[in-house]
């Protein structure tokens, strides 16, 4: 549920430390839709892209593909024209019916963490949810997690001894391994990252605690706890859009300089996603949240949230873009410590970055 393209990001900077040549696919994207099909951390180009997308064309059209199912398609003929050594495949929306279990060989199942998320495609609960996504666990592989919610863990057991899998427990790293993705929670990825890079042992691949530690600390991953700057005054972004990363992103806050003041939140959620819970996982007593649409998609208002948590309609407000907000804080006497936080959605977060309201910098 969350967790998935930060593990990615790990395993991605640790096989290009190591020199070996890896196909890796990610979504979504946050400005372009080549950023999802990616060999050795390099986007494949939009005219190869294109070239691509048109020769799958009536392939795609005979069997009603969904665009994520057209996206891992292309991604594999890619891939298979350019000799790589070993696939990152990032599930997208479930497990069971995921595009990417077409590929047969999976020895090896990074698992992130399960949470609630998509429940109107994948089960009203976490173990409906994580049956759907343990789905993608295949005969003989290792599995690799960090601890999940005990019905979650049930379910995974299950699945891998039905499927006579080993699975490996993994406990977050320490503060000794230097990370390039920022907040606590990366440190429980970045051990399921590591167990699954170790994990290629058994195929024939070693790679060294150097490596490793190389690859971590390389790790970008745009648009989670990521600085950022608009006018050359700070925010931070992060793509939270659901219960679970807005739990986490609350815990995060902890560690936030006078975040005991309040924190303004500028937020942009889509309209099937569990905002309220969101909000009241994010909002503590000094707090203010600007409710924003998100362009092109529809979005929770000022007024529907409002009315879904009445305890915390004080603290909401309205605003008709991003820019609104800031410049509203700008009028202040001085600039929010901690800074703005924009959260929400990453559509929102890529339409800012692709129309440069907001520049980022890597990862803090």
């Amino acid at each position: 549920t969350n967790g998935k393209g930060s593990i990615a990001s790990f395993i991605e900077s640790t096989l290009k430390a190591a020199g070996i040549k890896a196909g890796v696919t990610t979504s979504p994207h946050l400005v372009s839709w080549c950023e999802r099909i990616r060999i050795s951390e390099q986007s494949i180009t939009d005219q190869e892209f294109q070239r691509l997308l048109i020769s799958l064309k009536p392939l795609a059209k005979k069997l009603e593909l969904t665009p994520f199912e057209i996206v891992i398609a292309t991604a594999l003929k890619y891939f298979s024209t350019q000799n790589v050594e070993l696939l990152v495949l990032e599930v997208g929306l479930g497990g069971r019916l995921d595009a990417t279990t077409a590929h047969p060989s999976r020895p090896i199942i990074a698992m992130a963490s399960i949470g609630l998320d998509h429940c109107e495609h994948l089960g009203k609960d976490i173990k409906a949810i994580a049956k759907e996504k343990s789905a993608v666990i295949s005969p003989g592989s290792k599995v690799i997690s960090a601890i999940q919610h005990p019905e979650v863990t049930t379910v995974i057991e299950e699945i891998a001894d039905r499927n006579h899998a080993e699975i490996e427990w993994v406990e977050p790293l320490s503060d000794d391994w230097h990370l390039g993705l920022q907040g606590d929670v990366q440190r429980k990825n970045a051990a399921v990252a590591k167990g699954a890079l170790n994990a290629l042992t058994m195929l024939g691949w070693e790679i060294s605690e150097k490596e490793l530690r190389t690859g971590f600390a390389l790790a970008n991953w745009p648009g989670r706890l990521q600085k950022a700057n608009w006018k050359g005054l700070p925010l931070l972004l992060d793509g939270a859009h659901n219960p679970h990363a807005a739990e986490q992103l609350s815990i995060e806050r902890s560690n936030w300089k006078r975040q005991e003041v309040g924190v303004n939140w500028v937020l942009g959620i889509q309209s099937h996603k569990e905002a309220p819970e969101m909000l009241r996982q994010l909002l503590k007593s000094y707090d203010k949240a600007w409710i924003v649409p998100i362009p092109n998609h529809t979005s929770w208002t000022k007024t529907s949230l409002s009315e879904a948590c009445p305890e915390l309609a004080a603290q909401i407000f309205h605003a008709y873009e991003v820019e609104q907000v800031l410049s509203r804080l700008k009028l202040e006497k001085q600039w929010p410590i901690p800074a703005p936080v924009i959260a929400g959605s990453l559509y929102l977060i890529g339409d800012l970055l692709s129309k440069g309201v907001v520049k980022a910098s890597q990862n803090i």
